[in-house]
């Protein structure tokens, strides 16, 4: 969710790659929540940290503390920033109460990056 919002908040301002720790496939459920801030993320797909070792990054920001546990340090990275953000994928309960996870996680997510590159948030019809 972090990809597909930094490229829809700040367009060619960034380059956005994302990498998991254990990477699978992209969650259904964020799929659909970007869906209804109108961000395709369908075309996105998992990668594994172990793809960014020897690229060089300006910044490498972990979203939850799993990853921050287990990401490797990028030296060649300009700064490295944490943001503690629960996992969506982790939250029970009904089908509604899983998306309302994911909502709120991709809400943070975008009121963060607004303030990392300064624009204004998007909108969810349904937030």
């Amino acid at each position: 969710m972090a990809e597909g919002l930094l490229r829809e908040l700040a367009g060619d301002q960034y380059e956005a790659s994302s990498a998991g720790v254990s990477p699978t496939q992209v969650n259904a459920m964020a799929v659909r929540v970007m869906a209804e801030v109108a961000v395709d993320i369908s075309g996105q797909r998992s990668k594994s940290v172990d793809d960014m070792t020897g690229r060089e990054f300006d910044y490498v920001i972990t979203v939850c503390d799993k990853a921050r546990e287990a990401c490797p340090i990028f030296s060649s990275a300009g700064r490295q920033l944490h943001w503690g953000f629960e996992d969506p994928a982790q939250a029970v309960g009904t089908e509604e109460q899983r998306l309302h996870a994911f909502r709120k996680v991709r809400d943070a997510i975008s009121e963060r990056l607004r303030h990392f590159i300064g624009t204004p948030s998007i909108q969810s019809s349904r937030s």
